[in-house]
C-alpha cells in the first residue's frame, strides 16, 4: 500500500492510499470525517449501496436510510456525520469504532447534546445504571427493559400499565380482541387511537342499525327480534320450498310422487342407523307435498325440522295469524310480507366483532364515555413522545459511533478489502470447492440477470444454490476463482460455503461464467485442449469400429436365420483362413507409407535439432513452447489486467465510482489453492499405485532406434 499526499480542500489536507489501481482516500482521524462533505465525489470509491444483502449492521443501515428506499446515498452518509457531529465533542471518538460510549464525550454545550445526555441519564437510571459513566449500545437498543413498568412513554399506545381503573382495562381487553393490538414499547400489547377509533365506529354503526330495526312494525315480541330472525334465516328457505312444490303438484298430480321423497331414498334410509340430525333426513321435503298446500305445524313434519317448526309457531305464526295450527298458502304470503321488513334488516347487520359484545356493555360504552377516557390516556402518553424520541436519538448515536467509521471505510474507500485487514461488507462468505477455498463471495438475487452485468468483470465466477436445515434456507452466490485451473469446476459440483456468522451451507454450481484464472492455467491450456482432442477422436474412432463390427455380426446372424426356418445341424467348426498377402499388401503399404512419412518427419526435425549449438538446444525447445502456449498467455495476461471488482457489484445494486481492478498478485491472494500445513510429513509410497509396464520404455527405445538408423542413412546420402 503506497500512501501519497493529496490535493487540499480547504484548509484541510488528505492522504491517499494506492490500491486495485486507482488512489483511495485514508480516513484516519475525526478531522477526515468532518471535511468528508469537502471531497470531491469523483473520489469516493462508491456512490451508492443496498441497505440489505450485505454484511453489516442493518439497523444501522436503516437509520442512515433517511427516505426508505432501500439505498445508501453519498447525501444520506454525510447527513449522518453531521447529526453525529453535533451531538459529540469531537468524531475522533468515532475512529476506535467503540461499542459504548463515555457521557464526557458528549457535548452538553449544545441542546442536541444536552437532550441526548439527558436521555442517556434516564435510560442508565431505568436500567439499575445510575451511577455508570458510559453507555452502551446494548443499553440502548434494549427497549423493553427501558421502559419495562412505565404506562406511559411517548409511543401513543396505552396497556393495562396506564391506568388504574379496572373497567377500563377491560374495555381495553375488548378492544383488542375487535380491534387488534398494537405492541407497546415496554413490550406489553396494547390499543393506540387508530384501534380506539375503529373499535368507536364498529359501535356506532351497530347502534345505527339496532335503531333501525326497532322502528319496523309487525306485531312481533321486539325483545325476541334476533332469535326470530336467526329462526326466519334458517327456515325460509324450507318452508318455501315445500309451498312450491305443492304448487307444482296442484298443476299436475303425476308430480307429486316425484316431488315427494322417492322410494328409493326411503329405502336407503331404512337400512342405516338414522338421529334427527342425519342430513339426508333434512334433506327430504319439509312435509309430504299435496295439492291442497296447507302445512300442518303440529303433525307430519320433517323430525329434522320439528324442533325449529314449534318455536317458528310460537314466535311467528301465532303473534301474526293466530293459532291456526296450520299455514296455507295465502297465509305463508301473509307472513312473507309481514317478515320482508325484518329480513332486509336482519340481512343488513354490520359483519363486525363488536356486534358478538353483549347490548348493555355497548350501552354503557356511550354512557360512560369510555372513548374520551381511553383517548385521554393516549393524549397523556403521547406528551412525552418528545423524551421517548430522545432516547431513540440515542440509539441512533451509539450505532453511529460503532459502525459509521466502518462503513465509510467500506464505501468512501474500500480499505477493509484491499489491506486484507478485514473484509468488504459486500462479501458474505467463504466457498470451500475444488481443493482451494474462494473469498470474494457476494450474495446474488437472480443469477441470470447478475451474470449478465458481472460477465464484464473478466472474474471466473461460479454461481451456487446454497441450501441449510434441510433446505428450509436458501440462498445463492457468486464466488470469484481467481488461483488454480477450472478443469474440475463444472455445473452440478458440489462444495460448502461458510458465511460469515459461521453457519455452514450446502453448495452446489449452478452456473459458471468463463474467463481465464491465472497465467499457469493459460500455459497449460493448449496442451489439455489438444490431449482432449486427441482422446476423443480415439473414442470415436473406436465407437465407430465396435458399431461396425456389431452391425456386421447383427447382419450376418440375421441372414443366418432368413437361409432356413427348420432346425438345421451343427456347423462344423469354421477352418482358419490361410494368410493371404495379396488382399493386405494395400494395408502393409498404407501402413508403411505413414511409418515412413511419419519417420521422415521426426528424422527432419531430430537432424536439424542435433545440427543446433549446445546452447541453442533450450532456446529451440523455448520457442516452441511460445509458439503455442504464447498466445493463450497473452490474451490471458490482458484479460487478468481487465479484471475488476466494479460490474460484479454494480449488478447487485452498487454504484461504484472508480475502476476497482483486481491485479493478479491481490487476484491470487483471493483464492488460496490447498497446501500441506508446514513441517507435515508425507509418505510416497502409494500402497495401490498402477504397476509399471514396460511397453512404454521399449516404443520409446523403438522410435530412437529408428531415429538413429534414419540419420545414419542421411549421412550416408
Amino acid at each position: 500500500m503506497e500512501e501519497i499526499m493529496a490535493e487540499t480542500s480547504g484548509n484541510h489536507i488528505w492522504r491517499f492510499f494506492r490500491a486495485g489501481g486507482f488512489d483511495q482516500v485514508l480516513l484516519e482521524s475525526g478531522d477526515d470525517l468532518r471535511n468528508l462533505q469537502n471531497l470531491d465525489q469523483k473520489l469516493w470509491v462508491a456512490l451508492s449501496a443496498p441497505a440489505k444483502g450485505i454484511q453489516f449492521d442493518r439497523r444501522t443501515m436503516e437509520l442512515i436510510d433517511l427516505d426508505g428506499d432501500g439505498q445508501i446515498r453519498v447525501p444520506e452518509l454525510l447527513t449522518a456525520i453531521s447529526w453525529t457531529a453535533e451531538r459529540l465533542k469531537s468524531l475522533d471518538v468515532l475512529i476506535s469504532a467503540p461499542t459504548g460510549l463515555k457521557l464526557s464525550e458528549i457535548d452538553d454545550q449544545r441542546e442536541e447534546g444536552r437532550r441526548v445526555m439527558a436521555s442517556s441519564l434516564e435510560i442508565l437510571k431505568n436500567l439499575g445504571n445510575s451511577n455508570a459513566d458510559s453507555i452502551t449500545l446494548e443499553d440502548a437498543i434494549d427497549s423493553e427493559k427501558i421502559f419495562a413498568g412505565t404506562g406511559f412513554n411517548g409511543d401513543g399506545v396505552i396497556t393495562s400499565l396506564s391506568t388504574g381503573d379496572e373497567n377500563l382495562k377491560e374495555w381495553m381487553a375488548r378492544i383488542m380482541a375487535a380491534s387488534g393490538s398494537a405492541l407497546d414499547r415496554s413490550g406489553e400489547p396494547g390499543v393506540n387511537r387508530e384501534h380506539v377509533d375503529n373499535f368507536a365506529s364498529g359501535v356506532k354503526e351497530w347502534f345505527e342499525w339496532r335503531s333501525a330495526g326497532e322502528t319496523i312494525e309487525s306485531g312481533l315480541e321486539m325483545n325476541r327480534i334476533d332469535d326470530i330472525c336467526r329462526l326466519w334465516e334458517a327456515l325460509f328457505p324450507k318452508i318455501e320450498d315445500y309451498f312450491v312444490r305443492c304448487r307444482v303438484a296442484a298443476f299436475d298430480n303425476r308430480a307429486m310422487d316425484a316431488l315427494n321423497s322417492p322410494e328409493s331414498e326411503l329405502l336407503a334410509l331404512g337400512t342405516r342407523s338414522l338421529t334427527v340430525s342425519t342430513e339426508e333426513i333434512a334433506a327430504l321435503p319439509l312435509s309430504l307435498v299435496q295439492p291442497e298446500a296447507v302445512l300442518d305445524l303440529e303433525k307430519g313434519l320433517n323430525p329434522a325440522w320439528q324442533n325449529q317448526m314449534e318455536q317458528f309457531s310460537s314466535l311467528v305464526t301465532d303473534p301474526l295469524l293466530g293459532k291456526t295450527g296450520t299455514i296455507s298458502s295465502v297465509q305463508w304470503e301473509t307472513v312473507k310480507e309481514k317478515m320482508a321488513g325484518h329480513a332486509e334488516w336482519w340481512g343488513a347487520k354490520p359483519v363486525s366483532p363488536v356486534a358478538d359484545i353483549d347490548r348493555q356493555l355497548l350501552q354503557e360504552w356511550y354512557e360512560a364515555d369510555v372513548e374520551s377516557w381511553l383517548k385521554g390516556l393516549i393524549d397523556k402518553d403521547m406528551e412525552l413522545c418528545s423524551q421517548a424520541e430522545a432516547i431513540i436519538e440515542v440509539e441512533r448515536l451509539l450505532h453511529y459511533v460503532r459502525y459509521l467509521y466502518p462503513l465509510l471505510n467500506n464505501f468512501v474507500a474500500f480499505r477493509d478489502f484491499y489491506t486484507k485487514k478485514g473484509v468488504g461488507i459486500f462479501q458474505c462468505g467463504t466457498l470451500y470447492i475444488d481443493g482451494r477455498s474462494c473469498e470474494l463471495c457476494i450474495p446474488v438475487a437472480d443469477p441470470a440477470k447478475h451474470g449478465t452485468l458481472a460477465t464484464l468483470s473478466r472474474l471466473y465466477l461460479v454461481y451456487c444454490d446454497c441450501v441449510r436445515r434441510g433446505g428450509t434456507e436458501k440462498m445463492t452466490i457468486a464466488a470469484a476463482v481467481t488461483n488454480g485451473d477450472s478443469d474440475q469446476i463444472i455445473v452440478g459440483r458440489n462444495g460448502l460455503f461458510y458465511d460469515y456468522n459461521g453457519d455452514d451451507w450446502d453448495a452446489t454450481v449452478v452456473r459458471i461464467i468463463d474467463h481465464p484464472i491465472s497465467l499457469r492455467q493459460a500455459f497449460w491450456a493448449p496442451y489439455k485442449k489438444l490431449g482432449r482432442m486427441i482422446g476423443e477422436q480415439i473414442q470415436k474412432m473406436s465407437a465407430a469400429r465396435s458399431k461396425a463390427a456389431e452391425d456386421r455380426a447383427l447382419a450376418a446372424t440375421i441372414k443366418s436365420l432368413d437361409a432356413g426356418t427348420g432346425p438345421k445341424p451343427a456347423a462344423p467348426p469354421p477352418q482358419q483362413q490361410q494368410f493371404d498377402v495379396g488382399k493386405y499388401v494395400g494395408i502393409f503399404a498404407a501402413i508403411g507409407l505413414a511409418i515412413g512419412a511419419l519417420g521422415t518427419a521426426v528424422a527432419t526435425t531430430l537432424a536439424g535439432f542435433l545440427k543446433l549449438q549446445w546452447w541453442q538446444m533450450p532456446l529451440a525447445l523455448g520457442g516452441l513452447l511460445l509458439v503455442v502456449s504464447g498466445p493463450a498467455m497473452i490474451i490471458a495476461w490482458f484479460k487478468l489486467r481487465q479484471r475488476n471488482l466494479g460490474p460484479i457489484l454494480d449488478a447487485n445494486g452498487w454504484a461504484i465510482n472508480a475502476r476497482a481492478k483486481l491485479n493478479i498478485p491481490f487476484g491470487a491472494s483471493l483464492t488460496a489453492l490447498a497446501q500441506l500445513p508446514e513441517g507435515s510429513q508425507q509418505q510416497l509410497t502409494d500402497l495401490f499405485a498402477e504397476k509399471k509396464r514396460p511397453w512404454k520404455t521399449l516404443l520409446l527405445l523403438l522410435i530412437a532406434v529408428i531415429g538413429i538408423f534414419l540419420l545414419i542413412r542421411a549421412g550416408q546420402r
